[in-house]
């Protein structure tokens, strides 16, 4: 019995708790902020074009992408954003990984019942009791442009946000007349994010360095309902704060930046790169599969 208990302690101290893990998580999603900002500040190709033909080229590429129906012509476009990428100084599996982890997994969850209910040929046929499940090959034809057309087009907005400042980006938006208040509200939601995980991140803290021993789950549970209430309690106060010190500083409605841009020679060779790439795609879809 002493050898078992023993042997029992180890796994017990071991063991990451739950609020390591909320720290652990908190810490992950600001590093990957910070790491995103880093990249969108270095020396590499794309972040030296105007923020404002960096948004065009995605826009014009982006609605070439969703009007093409060829997976050849897609995959060429995604070489030419791993080509941008490189060129940009993006780490190659970090562009990657971040695109196609999720994003079969959540496109295939979309697309899951038009592999069967397509009409069609069909692959093969599962009779199961009184019902028959039959793969459609159109079926899987439409799964895989739709897989494919989705981690492009994400593949050119997580391209587009590596390598432009956040502050930069929402310049642009204003750039094509997007409205304010959508350009004020992702501001404000972009700095609130990082605001609320170091208010959370100071809460776990908290409670842990007032932890001597292992607490049972319901008393966890309530601690957990009560810091969701005080984060809202928190927000709200915080909110009215943040609203009366922009309108003490002159705050007029209009979001500035300090960066001053100017198109120059490389940015519209850039942007006409973008343009002839989505031709290409468009007129290369008739002649290939």
């Amino acid at each position: 019995m002493s050898s078992q208990a023993t042997q029992a302690v180890p796994k017990a101290e071991g063991r990451i708790g739950w609020i390591e893990s909320s720290l652990g998580g908190i810490a992950a999603s600001i590093e990957r902020a910070v790491f995103t900002e880093e990249h969108a500040r270095s020396a590499g190709w794309l972040q030296g074009i105007d923020p404002r033909a960096k948004l065009a080229m995605f826009l014009v590429v982006v609605l070439a992408v969703s009007f093409t129906n060829s997976v050849i012509v897609l995959l060429a476009v995604y070489l030419v954003l791993l080509a941008a990428a490189r060129a940009s100084l993006l780490p190659f599996d970090f562009f990657v990984k971040r695109v196609w982890l999720g994003v079969p997994f959540f496109a295939g969850l979309v697309v899951i019942p038009a592999l069967f209910l397509v009409p069609g040929p069909r692959l093969f046929s599962v009779d199961v009791g009184p019902f028959s499940i039959a793969l459609s090959q159109p079926g899987v034809a439409g799964a895989i442009l739709f897989v494919t057309r989705v981690g492009v087009s994400v593949s050119l907005a997580v391209l587009l946000v590596m390598t432009t400042p956040w502050a930069d980006l929402l310049k642009s938006l204003r750039a094509i007349h997007v409205p304010q208040i959508f350009v004020l509200i992702l501001s404000m939601t972009y700095r609130y994010i990082f605001l609320f995980l170091h208010t959370m991140n100071g809460l776990f803290l908290a409670r842990k360095s007032r932890i001597v021993a292992r607490t049972s789950g319901g008393e966890q549970r309530r601690w957990i309902a009560a810091s969701m209430g005080n984060l809202t309690s928190r927000s709200f106060k915080m909110s009215n704060e943040v609203y009366a010190a922009m309108m003490a500083r002159g705050f007029s409605g209009e979001m500035r930046a300090w960066s001053d841009y100017r198109m120059t020679v490389p940015d519209w060779l850039a942007l006409g790169g973008a343009l002839l790439l989505a031709g290409a795609a468009l007129a290369a879809q008739r002649l290939l599969p």
